[in-house]
């Protein structure tokens, strides 16, 4: 490590948000009452442009929280505001919280986005833009997904599918295109310039059958377009596919990610790419680690990757179980830098060094 960097939450977390001014945002997903939705403020060194050398302050800090009577699934701002839109059991609804001005430290309740059919849904997926209004996109199955602007809870998109697969993920590419990924692996992509636009649907990636996956793909401001970036998805089962959605009939290139006793459990699989690092990508939710993958040198087989650094670093919980990382996420500027949670309420920054 170059760097390493914990703080011990109230409970353990599955979401990880940048907001605004590098403040961090995470949220308990306990399914009793009063989950925590804290903003922290992180480290000084990790705020800093450049390395500061010994730093006496090296914790995170609450700057400001509030409490949802729902466990937090997904967690995400909203671009240029100071909003938040959080999801989670036990329907497909949206929760919108206002981050209060620096003379308060609440976080308050402002709303609702209903969806149609909620009740008995799985819990939305979500994504969040502000090319041309602050808009959140979600769903939780690909007959659900839909764009609502969120200040005036105004839907400007809805997919024209009839198909209600249980969606694992979505993206906005750009102010245009959202790609969807199912829990079974197969890609749509969806021009959301359509109201009722028919879906693009991209085969599914070959894997033994009951693998779920999920998505990764760049941040929808780091370029435009389908060629951005390619899209990766990650099995439960380990198995790892990088798409180009310009040439989507067959993968960019295909890996197996060396996970401890691969199965079927998909709760917290995670996988990332980093945006400002070429080619590399981050995959977690099989243990206690976190597995950096340089993707440069990767072709069709799928043979085992050599990660290129694992963080080992949460560690057993109280009661004396391997802790699980429930999700990890990059810092949008420190090329090296990652975010990780895991079971036990711990909460990692860490910048790792090139072997």
């Amino acid at each position: 490590y170059r760097d390493l960097h914990t703080f011990e939450l109230q409970a353990p977390t599955r979401v990880i948000e940048w907001a605004r001014g590098s403040r961090v945002c995470v949220a308990g997903y306990g399914q009793s009452t009063g989950n925590e939705i804290l903003q922290l403020i992180p480290p000084p060194a990790l705020q800093a442009k450049e390395a500061q050398g010994l730093c006496p302050e090296r914790d995170f800090k609450v700057e400001c929280g509030g409490f949802s009577k729902r466990p937090v699934y997904s967690l995400k701002h909203v671009p240029d505001t100071s909003l938040l839109v959080t999801s989670g059991p036990p329907d497909s609804s949206l929760q919108v919280w206002q981050v209060s001005a620096e003379d308060s430290d609440v976080i308050k309740s402002v709303g609702t986005i209903a969806t149609e059919n909620a009740t008995g849904k799985p819990w939305a997926k979500i994504a969040t833009l502000s090319a041309r209004a602050p808009w959140v996109l979600h769903g939780s199955t690909l007959d659900s997904v839909q764009i609502t602007e969120v200040e005036l809870r105004k839907n400007v998109y809805t997919a024209g599918c009839q198909d209600g697969e249980e969606l694992a993920g979505l993206a906005f590419l750009d102010g245009s295109t959202a790609v969807l990924c199912c829990a079974r692996g197969r890609l749509c992509v969806a021009d959301v310039r359509q109201p009722r636009g028919a879906l693009q649907a991209l085969p599914a990636p070959a894997a033994p059958c009951g693998h779920r996956w999920c998505l990764g793909t760049a941040c929808a401001a780091q370029g435009p377009g389908l060629g951005a970036q390619p899209v990766a998805r990650l099995s439960s089962g380990g198995l790892l596919t990088l798409t180009d959605l310009r040439k989507a009939s067959e993968p960019l290139a295909s890996a197996t990610a060396r996970v401890p006793s691969p199965g079927s459990g998909a709760e917290f699989l995670c996988v990332s790419w980093a945006p400002a690092l070429q080619g590399c990508l981050a995959v977690s939710g099989f243990d206690g680690t976190v597995h950096v993958y340089d993707t440069q040198s990767w072709d069709s087989s799928g043979r085992e990757a050599e990660p290129v650094f694992v963080h080992k670093g949460h560690a057993l919980d109280g009661s004396g179980d391997p802790a699980l990382v429930t999700v990890h996420t990059w810092h949008p500027q420190k090329p090296r830098t990652v975010l990780s949670a895991a079971s036990n309420g711990s909460l990692h920054v860490w910048d790792w060094v090139q072997p």
